[in-house]
């Protein structure tokens, strides 16, 4: 069956364009209804925790999807605005058959979208999202009165998630000493981190903490890091951690505002667990992630293995090899040992935790990892363009790679949600890079158009 709706994380795109709609929404939870209520063959009703962000559309979403949920015939339990991390959490401790997130993670608040976990917490597997895409084609009905399901909502919610993440450190480990400015994103961590951080003994520098429905991301969170980093000088914080809209990446900003990506704080938590005894057999990494973090995982006896982009990529290959860490650039980072799925607030920790039992500040954990240049191009292609069959971009990429001679590494990798070629080449020398790249596009552009 061709998918219609489900993306490599669930349905997501504009309020009001089709079909983040709510008349879809709502045909979309009763159809989810009608799959999780398979899975409590005992004739008790199933049940789904739902949560969102902070975007001013959730409410009218949650509303429409728990209208066709309980339409199904399957009970609700609401969370109201929590970090994505924090419904897995809590489709696991509820037991709960499903736990679906109203969010568009980093996009604008005019954007919005659903992400689903399992009954494990974890991503849900295909064979069960292509059964949902079945019952959006059947016509909606409604069971017995006698059979509706019940909504309730869980007003502690947000305090249960906040002891979990300060369960994940070690016991009687403080922050007392440390300042350090925080940038929710006016996102779902806005009334969690600053409290975790703070319960731990920091004291906290917010920002990005005052969602209004329409603010979320915007000049905020890990991916706009400027204002955290003038925040950091300013205030004389040792650090800044910025998440994105709904909690699942993070960042870092040193003393000195420079930024610390997905890559080096996946460095910095394996080198830690290295020296102190819980070195891991390998990490996750995806075709994206930097060499220099390979080559610096290398010295420290790790493998190292990349997955596609996406969270659920790097998750699924930590699971096929049984490594416990993983994560993106772009701050998905998954530590198995305490999490199902990416949660920043749960890595941030895991971060800090390195810093003050080292004894030593951002800057200098990060030096053990030194980042390759990369220059990446994105070069238009028409739809359905066959890259990998092309045997002269199959040329062009073995020129590039021969001259490389294993000092670098060749990406060419289609978009998955525009009509690009992005053409990546990354190496020793900044100024060899940028050439072989630009000689690279320009010779896969010439061997399309030849057909």
């Amino acid at each position: 069956m061709t998918r219609r709706y489900f993306g490599t994380d669930g349905i997501r795109g504009a309020v009001g364009e089709p079909p983040i709609t709510p008349d879809f929404m709502l045909k979309l939870g009763w159809a989810c209804g009608r799959v999780f209520a398979r899975q409590t063959p005992d004739g008790g009703h199933s049940t789904v925790i739902i949560g969102k962000d902070t975007r001013v559309s959730g409410y009218m979403f949650e509303s429409a999807l728990e209208a066709g949920l309980v339409a199904a015939g399957v009970d609700v339990k609401l969370l109201g605005p929590m970090p994505t991390p924090a419904v897995a959490l809590m489709t696991r401790t509820q037991n709960a058959v499903a736990g679906i997130v109203i969010s568009a993670s980093h996009n604008p608040y005019y954007d919005n979208g659903i992400k689903f976990f399992s009954s494990a917490g974890s991503k849900l597997a295909d064979e069960v999202e292509l059964a949902i895409e079945a019952e959006l084609e059947c016509e909606l009905t409604v069971v017995p009165s006698a059979d509706i399901g019940k909504v309730v909502r869980i007003a502690d919610a947000a305090g249960r998630y906040i002891e979990y993440c300060k369960s994940t450190v070690p016991e009687g480990f403080s922050l007392r000493g440390m300042r350090i400015a925080v940038d929710c994103a006016n996102g779902a961590t806005y009334h969690i981190a600053p409290n975790v951080l703070a319960e731990l003994g920091a004291d906290v520098v917010p920002m990005g903490v005052k969602p209004d429905g329409y603010n979320i991301n915007e000049g905020v969170g890990s991916t706009d890091t400027a204002g955290l980093s003038r925040l950091v000088q300013e205030s004389g914080a040792q650090l800044g951690i910025a998440y994105d809209g709904d909690g699942d990446r993070v960042m870092f900003v040193d003393a000195d505002g420079s930024v610390v990506d997905g890559d080096e704080l996946v460095y910095i938590i394996a080198t830690h667990r290295a020296i102190n005894g819980r070195a891991e057999a390998g990490v996750v990494g995806t075709l994206m992630s930097n060499l220099g973090l390979e080559l610096a995982l290398r010295e420290l006896g790790l493998e190292f293995a990349r997955a596609k982009v996406g969270d659920r990529y790097v998750k699924e290959l930590m699971e096929a090899r049984g490594w416990r860490l993983g994560g993106e650039s772009s701050g998905h980072i998954i530590c198995a040992d305490h999490t199902t799925t990416g949660d920043g607030i749960v890595a941030s920790l895991q971060v800090l935790v390195a810093l003050k039992e080292s004894g030593r500040n951002l800057a200098d954990l990060r030096a053990g990892m030194r980042k390759c240049p990369q220059t990446m191009i994105n070069l238009p292609i028409s739809s359905g363009a066959d890259v990998s069959g092309n045997a002269a971009v199959g040329a062009a990429v073995t020129e590039v790679e021969v001259h490389l001679a294993g000092r670098g590494r060749v990406l060419l990798r289609p978009s998955g949600t525009e009509p690009l070629l992005r053409v990546m080449v990354e190496g020793e020398d900044a100024g060899e890079v940028e050439r072989l790249c630009q000689g690279l596009a320009r010779d896969v552009a010439a061997a399309l158009a030849a057909g």
